[in-house]
Protein backbone atom coordinates (compact mmCIF):
# COMPACT_ATOMS: atom_id res chain seq x y z
CA UNK A 1 0.00 0.00 0.00
CA UNK A 2 1.11 3.66 -0.30
CA UNK A 3 2.15 5.93 2.16
CA UNK A 4 -0.53 7.07 4.23
CA UNK A 5 -0.27 11.43 4.07
CA UNK A 6 -3.06 11.70 6.67
CA UNK A 7 -5.05 10.05 8.97
CA UNK A 8 -7.42 10.37 11.53
CA UNK A 9 -8.45 9.06 14.61
CA UNK A 10 -11.44 9.25 16.92
CA UNK A 11 -12.46 12.53 15.45
CA UNK A 12 -16.00 14.59 16.84
CA UNK A 13 -17.39 17.46 16.84
CA UNK A 14 -20.70 19.11 18.57
CA UNK A 15 -22.69 21.91 17.94
CA UNK A 16 -24.33 22.74 21.30
CA UNK A 17 -26.27 19.76 21.96
CA UNK A 18 -25.67 17.97 18.26
CA UNK A 19 -23.49 15.54 17.44
CA UNK A 20 -22.20 16.12 14.20
CA UNK A 21 -18.90 13.89 13.94
CA UNK A 22 -18.99 10.61 15.97
CA UNK A 23 -15.53 8.78 16.38
CA UNK A 24 -14.52 8.93 12.92
CA UNK A 25 -11.30 7.68 11.11
CA UNK A 26 -9.74 8.21 7.73
CA UNK A 27 -7.01 7.57 6.02
CA UNK A 28 -5.70 9.59 2.73
CA UNK A 29 -2.53 8.03 0.67
CA UNK A 30 -0.04 9.28 -1.50
CA UNK A 31 -0.94 9.51 -4.85
CA UNK A 32 -4.51 8.57 -4.45
CA UNK A 33 -8.09 9.81 -4.82
CA UNK A 34 -9.94 9.17 -1.63
CA UNK A 35 -14.06 9.89 -2.45
CA UNK A 36 -15.41 10.99 0.72
CA UNK A 37 -19.34 10.69 0.20
CA UNK A 38 -22.69 10.71 2.30
CA UNK A 39 -25.93 12.61 2.36
CA UNK A 40 -26.46 16.01 3.14
CA UNK A 41 -26.00 16.66 6.70
CA UNK A 42 -23.71 13.46 7.06
CA UNK A 43 -20.64 15.84 8.42
CA UNK A 44 -18.45 15.24 5.53
CA UNK A 45 -17.87 19.60 5.09
CA UNK A 46 -17.26 19.34 8.70
CA UNK A 47 -15.11 17.20 8.80
CA UNK A 48 -12.80 19.05 6.14
CA UNK A 49 -13.10 22.14 8.35
CA UNK A 50 -11.65 20.40 10.66
CA UNK A 51 -8.66 19.32 8.80
CA UNK A 52 -8.19 22.43 6.67
CA UNK A 53 -8.57 24.56 10.58
CA UNK A 54 -11.44 25.91 10.53
CA UNK A 55 -12.96 24.40 13.25
CA UNK A 56 -11.48 22.34 16.14
CA UNK A 57 -12.34 18.56 16.84
CA UNK A 58 -13.51 17.82 20.37
CA UNK A 59 -11.09 16.56 22.79
CA UNK A 60 -9.96 12.76 22.63
CA UNK A 61 -9.43 12.58 18.73
CA UNK A 62 -5.69 12.93 16.71
CA UNK A 63 -4.94 13.73 13.47
CA UNK A 64 -1.34 12.69 11.88
CA UNK A 65 0.18 14.27 8.88
CA UNK A 66 2.96 11.55 7.61
CA UNK A 67 2.62 9.87 10.56
CA UNK A 68 3.09 12.58 13.10
CA UNK A 69 0.73 14.03 15.60
CA UNK A 70 -0.60 17.62 14.53
CA UNK A 71 -2.77 20.25 15.65
CA UNK A 72 -4.54 22.43 13.23
CA UNK A 73 -5.48 25.32 15.15
CA UNK A 74 -6.42 27.38 11.87
CA UNK A 75 -6.56 27.72 8.38
CA UNK A 76 -3.18 29.39 7.70
CA UNK A 77 -1.58 26.78 10.53
CA UNK A 78 -2.78 23.64 7.82
CA UNK A 79 -1.52 25.56 4.91
CA UNK A 80 1.84 25.76 6.41
CA UNK A 81 1.12 21.63 6.79
CA UNK A 82 0.70 21.70 3.47
CA UNK A 83 -3.01 21.39 3.54
CA UNK A 84 -5.63 22.79 0.91
CA UNK A 85 -8.99 22.89 0.55
CA UNK A 86 -11.37 23.81 -2.47
CA UNK A 87 -14.11 25.16 -0.29
CA UNK A 88 -18.02 24.24 -1.50
CA UNK A 89 -19.44 27.38 -0.97
CA UNK A 90 -17.15 29.62 -2.21
CA UNK A 91 -14.57 31.60 -0.59
CA UNK A 92 -13.29 34.85 -2.75
CA UNK A 93 -13.15 38.38 -1.77
CA UNK A 94 -15.43 39.80 -5.01
CA UNK A 95 -14.06 43.54 -4.57
CA UNK A 96 -10.21 42.33 -4.90
CA UNK A 97 -9.13 41.05 -8.37
CA UNK A 98 -8.59 37.03 -9.41
CA UNK A 99 -4.73 37.75 -9.18
CA UNK A 100 -5.30 39.15 -5.84
CA UNK A 101 -7.89 36.58 -4.92
CA UNK A 102 -5.36 33.82 -5.71
CA UNK A 103 -2.20 34.94 -3.60
CA UNK A 104 -4.22 36.62 -0.66
CA UNK A 105 -1.80 36.81 2.41
CA UNK A 106 1.37 35.16 0.04
CA UNK A 107 1.47 38.00 -2.22
CA UNK A 108 5.21 38.21 -3.74
CA UNK A 109 7.16 41.07 -2.68
CA UNK A 110 10.11 42.90 -4.11
CA UNK A 111 13.03 43.80 -1.83
CA UNK A 112 11.81 46.83 -0.37
CA UNK A 113 8.41 44.57 1.05
CA UNK A 114 6.48 46.28 -1.54
CA UNK A 115 3.76 44.03 -3.64
CA UNK A 116 5.25 42.84 -7.01
CA UNK A 117 2.12 43.13 -8.96
CA UNK A 118 3.48 42.21 -12.05
CA UNK A 119 5.07 38.69 -10.52
CA UNK A 120 1.48 38.12 -8.51
CA UNK A 121 -0.34 38.90 -12.13
CA UNK A 122 2.01 36.92 -14.14
CA UNK A 123 2.03 33.69 -11.94
CA UNK A 124 -1.97 34.32 -11.55
CA UNK A 125 -2.08 33.81 -15.66
CA UNK A 126 0.02 30.68 -15.31
CA UNK A 127 -2.13 29.10 -12.84
CA UNK A 128 -4.67 29.57 -14.98
CA UNK A 129 -3.56 28.69 -18.05
CA UNK A 130 -2.68 25.30 -16.76
CA UNK A 131 -6.80 25.23 -15.88
CA UNK A 132 -7.16 26.38 -19.33
CA UNK A 133 -8.76 29.52 -18.52
CA UNK A 134 -6.92 31.93 -20.43
CA UNK A 135 -9.84 34.06 -21.18
CA UNK A 136 -9.79 35.08 -17.31
CA UNK A 137 -7.79 38.30 -16.82
CA UNK A 138 -6.03 38.56 -13.54
CA UNK A 139 -6.51 42.04 -13.16
CA UNK A 140 -10.73 41.62 -13.15
CA UNK A 141 -12.55 41.94 -10.21
CA UNK A 142 -13.91 38.87 -8.94
CA UNK A 143 -17.18 39.68 -8.46
CA UNK A 144 -17.73 40.08 -11.86
CA UNK A 145 -16.97 36.86 -12.92
CA UNK A 146 -20.02 33.85 -12.84
CA UNK A 147 -20.07 30.85 -10.21
CA UNK A 148 -18.35 28.38 -12.91
CA UNK A 149 -15.18 30.95 -13.37
CA UNK A 150 -15.28 31.80 -9.39
CA UNK A 151 -15.01 28.12 -9.06
CA UNK A 152 -11.80 27.82 -11.54
CA UNK A 153 -10.15 30.73 -9.15
CA UNK A 154 -11.04 28.83 -5.48
CA UNK A 155 -9.14 26.21 -7.78
CA UNK A 156 -6.10 28.20 -8.85
CA UNK A 157 -5.59 29.51 -5.12
CA UNK A 158 -5.36 26.09 -3.93
CA UNK A 159 -3.02 24.91 -6.15
CA UNK A 160 -0.64 27.64 -5.44
CA UNK A 161 -0.17 26.51 -1.87
CA UNK A 162 1.55 23.65 -3.63
CA UNK A 163 -0.09 21.61 -0.75
CA UNK A 164 0.61 17.83 -0.25
CA UNK A 165 -3.00 16.92 1.09
CA UNK A 166 -5.62 18.65 -1.17
CA UNK A 167 -9.15 18.80 -0.24
CA UNK A 168 -12.00 19.47 -3.04
CA UNK A 169 -15.13 19.87 -2.03
CA UNK A 170 -17.89 19.48 -4.82
CA UNK A 171 -15.36 21.24 -7.08
CA UNK A 172 -17.49 20.49 -10.44
CA UNK A 173 -20.75 21.93 -9.12
CA UNK A 174 -20.11 24.85 -11.40
CA UNK A 175 -18.60 23.19 -14.34
CA UNK A 176 -19.86 22.21 -17.35
CA UNK A 177 -18.59 19.30 -18.84
CA UNK A 178 -15.64 21.06 -20.42
CA UNK A 179 -14.39 22.41 -17.52
CA UNK A 180 -15.00 19.31 -15.17
CA UNK A 181 -12.61 17.44 -17.78
CA UNK A 182 -9.78 20.05 -17.34
CA UNK A 183 -10.31 19.73 -14.00
CA UNK A 184 -10.08 15.83 -13.51
CA UNK A 185 -6.69 16.02 -15.90
CA UNK A 186 -5.19 18.44 -13.20
CA UNK A 187 -6.19 15.71 -11.01
CA UNK A 188 -4.55 13.17 -12.70
CA UNK A 189 -1.68 15.35 -13.00
CA UNK A 190 -1.88 16.16 -8.90
CA UNK A 191 -1.84 12.18 -8.41
CA UNK A 192 1.23 11.49 -10.53
CA UNK A 193 3.14 13.67 -8.04
CA UNK A 194 2.21 12.28 -4.89
CA UNK A 195 -0.09 14.42 -3.52
CA UNK A 196 -3.08 12.87 -1.75
CA UNK A 197 -6.44 13.76 -2.67
CA UNK A 198 -9.89 14.28 -0.85
CA UNK A 199 -12.59 14.03 -3.14
CA UNK A 200 -16.54 14.95 -1.38
CA UNK A 201 -18.58 14.86 -4.19
CA UNK A 202 -22.54 14.10 -5.02
CA UNK A 203 -22.05 12.90 -8.01
CA UNK A 204 -21.38 9.71 -8.08
CA UNK A 205 -20.54 8.76 -11.49
CA UNK A 206 -17.37 11.02 -10.90
CA UNK A 207 -16.34 9.26 -7.68
CA UNK A 208 -16.09 5.67 -9.92
CA UNK A 209 -14.49 7.32 -12.20
CA UNK A 210 -11.49 9.86 -10.34
CA UNK A 211 -11.59 7.89 -7.05
CA UNK A 212 -9.74 4.89 -6.28
CA UNK A 213 -10.75 4.93 -2.52
CA UNK A 214 -13.90 5.67 -0.95
CA UNK A 215 -15.24 6.29 2.64
CA UNK A 216 -18.49 6.87 3.14
CA UNK A 217 -20.28 8.82 6.09
CA UNK A 218 -23.88 8.57 7.51
CA UNK A 219 -25.60 10.92 10.12
CA UNK A 220 -21.72 12.00 11.29
CA UNK A 221 -20.58 8.51 11.63
CA UNK A 222 -17.87 6.14 9.54
CA UNK A 223 -20.15 3.29 7.78
CA UNK A 224 -17.38 1.96 5.19
CA UNK A 225 -13.95 2.52 4.05
CA UNK A 226 -12.70 0.75 1.25
CA UNK A 227 -11.72 0.39 -2.69
CA UNK A 228 -13.88 2.56 -5.22
CA UNK A 229 -13.67 -0.90 -7.34
CA UNK A 230 -15.32 -3.43 -4.29
CA UNK A 231 -18.40 -1.33 -4.44
CA UNK A 232 -21.32 -0.77 -7.32
CA UNK A 233 -23.50 2.45 -7.67
CA UNK A 234 -26.48 0.82 -6.12
CA UNK A 235 -24.15 -0.48 -3.06
CA UNK A 236 -22.68 2.96 -2.57
CA UNK A 237 -26.11 4.84 -2.52
CA UNK A 238 -27.32 2.06 0.01
CA UNK A 239 -24.14 2.67 2.20
CA UNK A 240 -24.70 6.43 1.93
CA UNK A 241 -28.56 6.12 2.86
CA UNK A 242 -28.93 3.16 4.53
CA UNK A 243 -31.82 2.13 2.19
CA UNK A 244 -31.99 1.46 -1.77
CA UNK A 245 -32.56 4.04 -4.64
CA UNK A 246 -33.57 2.81 -8.33
CA UNK A 247 -34.29 5.11 -10.61
CA UNK A 248 -32.28 7.98 -10.15
CA UNK A 249 -34.19 10.29 -12.52
CA UNK A 250 -37.37 9.22 -12.30
CA UNK A 251 -39.09 11.05 -15.58
CA UNK A 252 -43.21 10.84 -16.17
CA UNK A 253 -44.79 12.98 -19.02
CA UNK A 254 -47.31 15.37 -19.12
CA UNK A 255 -50.12 15.68 -21.79
CA UNK A 256 -48.70 19.04 -23.87
CA UNK A 257 -50.63 21.87 -22.30
CA UNK A 258 -51.29 25.16 -23.65
CA UNK A 259 -48.30 27.69 -23.91
CA UNK A 260 -47.09 29.50 -20.56
CA UNK A 261 -44.22 31.03 -21.27
CA UNK A 262 -43.01 32.91 -24.33
CA UNK A 263 -39.86 34.65 -24.88
CA UNK A 264 -39.72 36.56 -28.36
CA UNK A 265 -36.34 38.03 -29.80
CA UNK A 266 -34.80 38.23 -26.01
CA UNK A 267 -31.33 40.73 -25.74
CA UNK A 268 -30.18 41.27 -22.87
CA UNK A 269 -26.80 41.41 -21.26
CA UNK A 270 -25.42 37.54 -22.40
CA UNK A 271 -27.99 37.21 -24.48
CA UNK A 272 -28.24 37.74 -28.51
CA UNK A 273 -31.88 37.31 -29.24
CA UNK A 274 -33.05 34.37 -28.35
CA UNK A 275 -36.67 32.98 -29.19
CA UNK A 276 -38.34 29.92 -27.50
CA UNK A 277 -42.28 28.79 -25.80
CA UNK A 278 -42.43 26.61 -23.05
CA UNK A 279 -45.82 24.47 -22.52
CA UNK A 280 -47.79 24.13 -19.45
CA UNK A 281 -46.49 20.74 -17.44
CA UNK A 282 -43.10 20.83 -19.41
CA UNK A 283 -39.61 20.62 -18.46
CA UNK A 284 -37.18 22.71 -21.12
CA UNK A 285 -33.60 22.17 -20.28
CA UNK A 286 -31.08 24.65 -21.49
CA UNK A 287 -27.37 22.99 -22.10
CA UNK A 288 -24.67 25.17 -22.47
CA UNK A 289 -21.06 26.02 -21.64
CA UNK A 290 -19.52 28.11 -19.07
CA UNK A 291 -20.79 31.74 -20.84
CA UNK A 292 -23.14 30.66 -22.99
CA UNK A 293 -25.66 33.03 -21.61
CA UNK A 294 -27.78 29.84 -19.76
CA UNK A 295 -27.86 32.11 -16.65
CA UNK A 296 -27.79 35.72 -18.53
CA UNK A 297 -30.83 34.49 -19.76
CA UNK A 298 -32.57 33.76 -16.23
CA UNK A 299 -32.02 36.57 -14.88
CA UNK A 300 -33.36 38.47 -18.29
CA UNK A 301 -37.15 36.41 -18.18
CA UNK A 302 -37.20 36.78 -14.23
CA UNK A 303 -36.38 40.50 -14.34
CA UNK A 304 -32.83 40.80 -12.38
CA UNK A 305 -31.44 42.08 -15.71
CA UNK A 306 -32.46 44.67 -17.76
CA UNK A 307 -34.00 43.60 -21.04
CA UNK A 308 -32.88 45.81 -24.11
CA UNK A 309 -34.96 44.14 -26.54
CA UNK A 310 -37.62 41.91 -27.06
CA UNK A 311 -40.47 40.30 -25.14
CA UNK A 312 -41.28 37.73 -22.60
CA UNK A 313 -45.10 36.34 -22.26
CA UNK A 314 -46.69 34.63 -19.74
CA UNK A 315 -50.08 32.95 -20.14
CA UNK A 316 -50.22 35.49 -23.21
CA UNK A 317 -49.97 38.61 -21.24
CA UNK A 318 -46.79 40.59 -21.64
CA UNK A 319 -45.03 41.16 -18.69
CA UNK A 320 -42.83 44.38 -17.94
CA UNK A 321 -39.85 43.56 -16.43
CA UNK A 322 -37.47 45.80 -14.76
CA UNK A 323 -36.41 44.04 -11.71
CA UNK A 324 -37.27 40.30 -9.87
CA UNK A 325 -40.55 42.23 -7.81
CA UNK A 326 -42.11 42.11 -11.80
CA UNK A 327 -40.94 38.97 -12.42
CA UNK A 328 -42.74 37.37 -9.13
CA UNK A 329 -45.73 39.40 -10.12
CA UNK A 330 -45.91 37.88 -13.20
CA UNK A 331 -45.84 34.61 -12.09
CA UNK A 332 -42.16 33.41 -12.72
CA UNK A 333 -40.04 32.18 -9.75
CA UNK A 334 -36.09 31.84 -9.98
CA UNK A 335 -34.03 29.17 -8.18
CA UNK A 336 -30.40 31.11 -8.55
CA UNK A 337 -26.95 28.86 -9.06
CA UNK A 338 -25.37 31.15 -6.29
CA UNK A 339 -27.56 30.85 -3.24
CA UNK A 340 -24.61 32.00 -1.00
CA UNK A 341 -24.71 35.31 -2.65
CA UNK A 342 -27.88 35.88 -4.31
CA UNK A 343 -30.72 33.00 -3.41
CA UNK A 344 -30.67 33.47 0.73
CA UNK A 345 -29.99 35.53 3.51
CA UNK A 346 -27.48 33.69 5.35
CA UNK A 347 -27.57 35.22 8.78
CA UNK A 348 -31.06 34.98 8.86
CA UNK A 349 -33.54 32.28 10.13
CA UNK A 350 -35.27 29.45 8.01
CA UNK A 351 -38.65 30.96 8.40
CA UNK A 352 -37.29 34.50 7.68
CA UNK A 353 -35.96 32.80 4.22
CA UNK A 354 -38.22 30.40 2.89
CA UNK A 355 -41.43 33.23 3.75
CA UNK A 356 -39.36 36.18 2.09
CA UNK A 357 -40.75 35.89 -1.69
CA UNK A 358 -44.68 35.28 -0.29
CA UNK A 359 -44.76 38.15 2.46
CA UNK A 360 -47.35 39.83 0.33
CA UNK A 361 -49.70 36.34 0.53
CA UNK A 362 -48.25 35.86 4.38
CA UNK A 363 -49.42 39.46 5.38
CA UNK A 364 -52.99 40.30 4.04
CA UNK A 365 -53.56 44.06 5.23
CA UNK A 366 -50.03 44.66 5.82
CA UNK A 367 -49.65 42.57 8.76
CA UNK A 368 -47.70 38.93 8.55
CA UNK A 369 -49.58 36.34 10.47
CA UNK A 370 -47.30 34.18 12.19
CA UNK A 371 -49.39 31.16 12.84
CA UNK A 372 -50.03 30.92 8.90
CA UNK A 373 -46.32 31.79 7.91
CA UNK A 374 -44.67 29.10 10.34
CA UNK A 375 -47.67 26.34 9.44
CA UNK A 376 -45.94 26.89 5.63
CA UNK A 377 -42.81 27.11 6.49
CA UNK A 378 -42.93 24.13 8.60
CA UNK A 379 -44.83 21.83 5.60
CA UNK A 380 -42.22 22.55 4.13
CA UNK A 381 -39.60 21.96 5.37
CA UNK A 382 -41.09 18.24 6.35
CA UNK A 383 -41.68 18.16 2.21
CA UNK A 384 -37.70 18.85 1.53
CA UNK A 385 -36.73 16.99 4.68
CA UNK A 386 -34.37 19.62 5.77
CA UNK A 387 -32.14 18.99 8.64
CA UNK A 388 -32.18 21.69 11.12
CA UNK A 389 -32.53 21.91 15.03
CA UNK A 390 -35.68 23.90 13.72
CA UNK A 391 -36.99 26.50 11.34
CA UNK A 392 -35.74 29.35 13.98
CA UNK A 393 -32.18 27.85 13.11
CA UNK A 394 -29.83 30.29 10.68
CA UNK A 395 -29.35 29.47 6.61
CA UNK A 396 -25.74 29.50 7.53
CA UNK A 397 -25.46 26.96 9.71
CA UNK A 398 -27.21 24.34 7.78
CA UNK A 399 -25.23 22.10 4.97
CA UNK A 400 -24.92 23.41 1.14
CA UNK A 401 -27.37 20.77 0.47
CA UNK A 402 -30.28 21.86 3.38
CA UNK A 403 -29.80 25.83 1.97
CA UNK A 404 -30.55 24.53 -1.33
CA UNK A 405 -33.96 23.07 -0.37
CA UNK A 406 -34.49 26.29 1.55
CA UNK A 407 -33.90 28.11 -1.57
CA UNK A 408 -36.02 25.80 -3.65
CA UNK A 409 -38.92 26.49 -0.69
CA UNK A 410 -38.70 30.10 -1.23
CA UNK A 411 -39.45 30.28 -4.51
CA UNK A 412 -42.01 27.97 -4.56
CA UNK A 413 -44.44 29.50 -1.89
CA UNK A 414 -44.69 32.56 -4.27
CA UNK A 415 -47.04 30.04 -6.49
CA UNK A 416 -45.75 30.46 -9.49
CA UNK A 417 -46.35 29.24 -13.09
CA UNK A 418 -43.17 29.30 -14.19
CA UNK A 419 -40.08 27.90 -12.32
CA UNK A 420 -36.37 28.69 -13.22
CA UNK A 421 -34.16 26.54 -11.58
CA UNK A 422 -30.25 27.15 -12.05
CA UNK A 423 -28.35 24.37 -10.98
CA UNK A 424 -31.09 23.16 -8.49
CA UNK A 425 -29.00 20.02 -7.38
CA UNK A 426 -25.61 21.99 -6.97
CA UNK A 427 -24.08 20.36 -3.57
CA UNK A 428 -27.65 18.18 -3.17
CA UNK A 429 -26.68 14.13 -2.54
CA UNK A 430 -28.60 11.26 -4.26
CA UNK A 431 -31.42 10.94 -2.16
CA UNK A 432 -32.12 14.90 -2.06
CA UNK A 433 -31.78 14.97 -5.95
CA UNK A 434 -34.67 12.78 -6.42
CA UNK A 435 -36.84 14.55 -3.93
CA UNK A 436 -35.75 17.90 -5.85
CA UNK A 437 -36.84 15.74 -9.40
CA UNK A 438 -39.92 14.07 -7.47
CA UNK A 439 -41.11 18.23 -6.77
CA UNK A 440 -40.45 18.64 -10.61
CA UNK A 441 -42.72 16.37 -11.38
CA UNK A 442 -44.91 17.42 -9.32
CA UNK A 443 -44.90 20.92 -10.40
CA UNK A 444 -45.21 19.31 -13.99
CA UNK A 445 -48.84 17.89 -13.05
CA UNK A 446 -50.29 21.40 -11.90
CA UNK A 447 -49.43 23.12 -15.03
CA UNK A 448 -46.39 24.84 -14.09
CA UNK A 449 -43.62 25.09 -17.01
CA UNK A 450 -39.92 24.69 -15.67
CA UNK A 451 -37.05 26.15 -17.18
CA UNK A 452 -33.91 23.36 -16.17
CA UNK A 453 -30.58 24.89 -16.44
CA UNK A 454 -28.01 22.26 -15.49
CA UNK A 455 -24.46 21.70 -16.32
CA UNK A 456 -25.07 17.91 -15.25
CA UNK A 457 -25.59 16.55 -18.80
CA UNK A 458 -27.72 13.22 -17.34
CA UNK A 459 -29.52 15.61 -15.20
CA UNK A 460 -30.66 17.20 -19.01
CA UNK A 461 -30.87 14.24 -20.60
CA UNK A 462 -33.05 12.84 -17.64
CA UNK A 463 -35.24 15.07 -16.32
CA UNK A 464 -35.97 17.35 -19.63
CA UNK A 465 -39.16 17.44 -21.86
CA UNK A 466 -37.19 19.31 -24.43
CA UNK A 467 -33.51 20.47 -24.97
CA UNK A 468 -32.13 23.59 -25.88
CA UNK A 469 -28.95 24.68 -26.44
CA UNK A 470 -27.02 28.13 -25.89
CA UNK A 471 -23.74 29.03 -27.30
CA UNK A 472 -22.37 33.21 -27.19
CA UNK A 473 -25.91 33.91 -25.78
CA UNK A 474 -28.23 32.71 -28.92
CA UNK A 475 -29.86 29.43 -29.31
CA UNK A 476 -28.12 26.44 -31.57
CA UNK A 477 -29.64 23.40 -31.20
CA UNK A 478 -32.64 22.50 -30.18
CA UNK A 479 -33.87 18.35 -29.14
CA UNK A 480 -37.01 16.54 -28.39
CA UNK A 481 -36.19 14.02 -25.26
CA UNK A 482 -36.05 10.87 -27.99
CA UNK A 483 -33.10 12.66 -30.10
CA UNK A 484 -31.22 14.22 -26.95
CA UNK A 485 -27.68 13.01 -26.23
CA UNK A 486 -24.42 14.24 -25.05
CA UNK A 487 -22.78 13.71 -28.36
CA UNK A 488 -25.48 15.79 -30.13
CA UNK A 489 -25.44 18.45 -27.65
CA UNK A 490 -22.27 19.13 -27.04
CA UNK A 491 -21.66 19.59 -30.67
CA UNK A 492 -24.02 22.57 -30.57
CA UNK A 493 -22.88 24.14 -27.66
CA UNK A 494 -19.19 24.36 -29.42
CA UNK A 495 -21.23 25.97 -32.62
Amino acid sequence: MTKVLLELRNISKTFGDVRVLDRVGLRARAGRVLGLVGENGAGKSTLMKIVSGIHRPDPGGEILLDGAPVAIASPRRAMDLGIGIIHQELNLLPGLSVAENIFLGREPRRTSGRIDWRAMRDAAAELLRSLKQDHIDPRLLVGRLGVGAQQMVEIARTLSQRAEVIIMDEPTDALTDVETKILFDVIRHLKSDGKAIIYISHRLGEIFAECDDVAVLRDGRLVHEGLVADLTEGQLIHQMVGRAITDQYPYEAQPAGPVRLEVRNLVAPGVAGVSFTAHAGEVVGFAGLMGAGRTELARAIYGANRLRSGSVLVDGKACRLRRPRDGVRAGIAYVTEDRKSDGLIQPHAIRTNMALSALPALSPGGMVRRAGERAVVADYMRRFAVKAPDMEAEVRTLSGGNQQKVSLAKSLLTQPKVVILDEPTRGVDVGARREIYTLINEMKARGMCILLISSDMPELLGMSDRILVLSRGRVTGAFARDQASQHAIMERAVA
